[in-house]
């Protein structure tokens, strides 16, 4: 809550924010699952929300309510005053697609999606997606998850308009089904890339920024599974041995195993300057020392993104920092962990293709040699190089998208002008 109140402190002050009191979920089962958890605190908000949105339509004029792609349970809230209610949907125009064509998917097939023999193709799809790529919910037709998610879809279909974080060139032929050839689809505005810029205003104790300014152009592959991707033990250890073998120059952003070693911890902080990764190979450190640099936990990663001697990026997928990725003109190695990540790789590596995507082996694990051969590849290989282009085009059209007369710029334009009429 602290950091979400440092966001808001730091936006203009025209902008105002109103902190709904916190919920008690103690009822909630322990292994609940996060969209049932977001559900439930949805529900449980309504009461206080219908009051907060009474007493600021006595202060000022509302024409409308946006919700994010978890909270559509609240344009019932909305349409008790008479707002328009609005999606913004932080993902991509792939997996809205999906989203929307759920509820027919859900009546033809009756098997679970990852156990159909043929992949499916959503509506203005390029690239055809197989069952086990959808996102974790859908795995399971039986969960009160994927349940919440068909609600979701319904709900979708009434907004009075979808925007959207990703451009009209980065995924043209799904945007041209969504808005041309789907008639019951609300109206759809591109508005992206929306990423952050500038500093962080997080402290660097990591040093990563001072070191990247010591090493060559584009050299260094920048290695992260964002704020909740975690590997097991094994798993960290192919990927160290992987960028070892690999002899490539590296920030490794490590976080603990999601298994315990044996003495039951992952890693001791001994003082502010040193780190024991205790679930590190033996000898790891000191043989990378110079070439990588291993962080605890947390990295400026728009920083490192920016910076001219950040050469590629072993990524998990997460849309945020794919965008990132391209508008700073980063190819990546598509390594996704969960949610709707693996839909995210089909979409780079297969249509973009701007990213090589690792295969597991048995045990579903990424084995040292395949993760260095990638490593390779991306940075120095003559398939990296053309993967490098093409990323760069990618960062030239977003920069374009998000200019003045712009694709991006122009459909938000849209939305502005909706909402002034209403003000009439």
């Amino acid at each position: 809550m602290n950091a979400q109140k440092r966001i808001f402190q730091s936006l203009p002050t025209f902008i105002s924010a109103i902190f709904l009191p916190p919920l008690c979920l103690n009822d909630l089962p322990k292994n609940t699952q996060i969209e049932i958890r977001i559900t439930t605190c949805l529900t449980r908000s309504f009461k206080v929300l219908g009051e907060s949105l009474k007493v600021l339509t006595e202060s000022t004029r509302v024409v409308a309510l946006v919700v994010d792609l978890l909270g559509s349970e609240i344009m019932s809230v909305g349409k008790e005053f008479g707002f328009p209610s609005y999606i913004y949907f932080p993902s991509t125009a792939m997996l809205l697609s999906m989203v929307l064509y759920l509820q027919k998917l859900d009546q033809k097939h009756l098997c679970e999606y990852k156990d159909l023999p043929q992949p499916v193709i959503f509506p203005g799809y390029t690239v055809p997606l197989h069952g086990i790529d959808f996102p974790d919910p859908l795995h399971y037709r039986k969960s009160p998850a994927y349940k919440d998610i068909l609600n979701w879809s319904r709900r979708y279909l009434v907004a009075a308009g979808i925007m959207i974080n990703s451009f009209l060139e980065l995924e043209t032929k799904t945007f041209k089904a969504l808005m041309e050839e789907e008639p019951d689809v609300p109206p759809i505005y591109p508005v992206g890339p929306i990423v952050r810029t500038g500093s962080s205003n997080e402290v660097d104790g990591s040093g990563c920024l001072k070191w990247l300014g010591e090493q060559p152009s584009e050299s260094v592959l920048f290695v992260s599974f964002g704020s909740g991707g975690t590997l097991t033990q094994k798993q960290l250890t192919e990927l160290a041995f992987g960028l070892e073998m690999s002899e490539q120059r590296f920030i490794w952003v490590v976080r603990s195993p999601n298994e315990k070693t044996k003495n039951g911890n992952f890693f001791i902080q001994e003082d502010e300057d040193r780190v024991d990764f205790h679930f590190l190979p033996d000898g790891f450190a000191e043989r990378t020392k110079g070439s990588g640099l291993v962080v605890s936990s947390w990295a400026p990663q728009a920083e490192i993104l920016s910076h001219g001697s950040t050469g590629g990026f072993l990524t998990h997928c997460g849309w945020n920092s794919t965008l990132e990725s391209i508008v700073n003109g980063v190819p990546l190695i598509a390594w996704p962990l969960y949610a709707e990540q693996r839909m995210n790789a089909v979409l780079l590596a297969d249509d973009l293709k701007v990213a090589f995507r690792v295969r597991e082996k048995e045990e579903g694990i990424v084995v040292r040699e395949d993760i260095s051969r990638y490593a390779r590849e991306i940075m120095e290989g003559e398939e990296g190089k053309m993967v490098r282009k093409k990323m760069r085009d990618l960062k030239d059209s977003a920069l374009k998208a998000l200019s003045q007369d712009g694709s991006s710029t122009k459909s938000l334009a849209k939305v502005v002008e909706t909402w002034k009429k209403l003000e009439q």
